[in-house]
């Protein structure tokens, strides 16, 4: 076979023929939407303006970054630098996540060049969404100076990357503490609507439940993208990197079986507060409760079992299930129970440009991180700066 056959053969993948595919229906969708408007591609109206952008490219995309903070809080100022191999790749997926948030966020907003208007012309500074805007602006900002060390290592800036990284304790605190601000605000923003947001998932505790859930739902990102890029890019990872892998595991796993046990423990006093008792025995109860039990009780249980019996695969396939308890949570409130009392016919269903626009989005968070991961020392140190983390 010649080099030329062996070549086509490597690029013509089902991975790349299917992400190519991707995101060209990508490029049309965007060309579709900001040639004709947002009328043209989505089902959104004025009793539903807000829909699978926000409620799954926003909500659940904020929610499943947060393993950059939780992790890099873990390791730089709780003691457990033992796992300081894991910072890199959970700082990345976060960066990455954030920044396709934003991209996302354009698709829904509308003329991107006016993207920095609300804090240099007319700042709303009484507005819950301008203190998300800028939170996240700021958090941005701080994840590209956590992941630029390995990119600077990468072309080889040895003094900019020096300075960068004597930040780093300063830079994981500022990112706390920013992640705590909108993490609870997201959850902040659906408080004025409790005539449109089903009881049971309306609360005036919803900015605590968004901030606690998202503290899970980091974790148990760090846990499943683990698990997916040690099968695609084992042979990137560092004898450090996979030595530390059970440990983070059992760690974070554990940590994130507290963290759900204590999320269901205040979604009970949620209820308890507003006594909504009464509405646990309706349909919309009974999906209230297979929220919360199947993917919040029963996946704190799961975490628990797999530490004490060390079984990595247990934990793994719950990381992916509190993942999906994550996006169940957030759709069911922008979207799922939004609206609740409207008639079918006038509630909201994504269109197929809608979904086309998430599914490019996405493709594209993938590509990017492939590229990086396969290029950069984030599964290794670089052999210049050991020891340094």
């Amino acid at each position: 076979m010649t080099t030329e056959a062996v070549s086509k053969k490597t690029l013509f993948t089902p991975f790349n023929v299917i992400t190519g595919m991707i995101l060209i229906l990508g490029a049309f969708l965007t060309v579709w939407r900001f040639g004709w408007g947002i009328g043209a591609v989505t089902n959104l109206d004025h009793n539903n303006p807000w829909g699978i952008w926000i409620g799954f490219d926003l909500l659940c995309g904020v929610a499943l970054a947060a393993g950059g903070y939780v992790t890099s809080s873990a390791v730089y100022l709780f003691g457990m630098k033992k796992h300081h191999a894991a910072v890199r790749p959970a700082i990345l997926t976060a960066f990455l996540g954030y920044l396709f948030v934003v991209i996302a966020l354009q698709y829904d907003l509308g003329r991107p060049w006016r993207l920095a208007y609300p804090f240099v012309v007319q700042s709303g500074t009484t507005s819950m969404l301008f203190e998300v805007g800028l939170c996240v602006a700021l958090y941005l900002t701080v994840l590209f100076l956590e992941y630029s060390p390995a990119a600077l290592e990468w072309l080889g800036y040895k003094r900019l990357r020096n300075m960068i990284h004597r930040c780093t304790i300063a830079l994981t605190i500022f990112g706390v503490i920013l992640s705590t601000l909108h993490q609870s605000s997201l959850g902040a923003l659906y408080l004025i609507a409790p005539s449109k947001l089903h009881p049971l998932w309306y609360s005036t505790y919803l900015p605590t439940f968004f901030f606690v859930s998202s503290a899970a739902a980091g974790m148990s990102m760090v846990l499943f993208e683990g698990w997916v890029s040690h099968k695609a890019f084992h042979n990137k990872m560092s004898k450090d990197y996979l030595s530390q892998h059970d440990d983070l595991y059992y760690a974070f796993a554990k940590g994130a079986s507290w963290v759900l046990l204590g999320y269901v423990f205040i979604k009970v006093i949620g209820v308890a507060v507003d006594d909504n008792w009464h509405l646990l025995a309706t349909g919309w109860g009974q999906w209230f409760l297979f929220e919360l039990l199947g993917f919040a009780l029963l996946p704190s249980l799961l975490y628990a079992i797999g530490v004490r019996e060390k079984n990595l695969k247990l934990i793994r396939w719950t990381a992916l299930l509190t993942v999906l308890g994550i996006v169940l949570n957030r759709l069911n409130v922008s979207l799922i129970a939004y609206n609740y009392h409207l008639p079918s016919e006038m509630r909201y269903f994504p269109s197929w440009q809608e979904i086309g626009v998430t599914l490019f989005v996405c493709t594209m968070l993938v590509v990017t991180f492939k590229f990086i991961v396969t290029r950069m020392p984030i599964f290794y140190e670089h052999p210049e700066y050991k020891d340094e983390h």
